[in-house]
């Protein structure tokens, strides 16, 4: 079982503590605008790519909704070198993300 953490426990992690965030939304939805520090993992690759990342000891999976971060975070977690108690799913995705997105743009600078 995939845990939940919400959008507010997401940004209280990222300002206190050491969290890896993955978005697995399309690229050109995640340059529009993504969650400060998160990788863009898009789901349709996420399978073919997920030994070529140094997984965190606290990861959380983002998506539109959080539908699909459930099951990419049951992905990620059943790799053989991540602790499946550290990745969890982000509730509700991105539409109930309330806070700043990060733009490419930004990232780069």
């Amino acid at each position: 079982m995939v845990s939940e953490i919400s959008p507010e426990d997401v940004k209280e992690k990222l300002e206190n503590e050491d969290v890896q965030i993955v978005d697995i939304r399309p690229e050109p939805e995640y340059e529009r605008g993504h969650i400060p520090g998160a990788i863009n993992i898009p789901m349709s690759r996420l399978a073919a790519e997920i030994d070529e990342y140094d997984w965190g000891d606290d990861v959380v999976v983002a998506c539109p909704i959080g539908q699909s971060s459930v099951q990419a975070a049951r992905l990620i977690g059943s790799f053989e070198d991540v602790d499946s108690d550290a990745v969890a799913s982000m509730a509700g995705g991105y539409r109930d993300w309330e806070y700043a997105l990060e733009t490419e743009t930004e990232a780069e600078s």
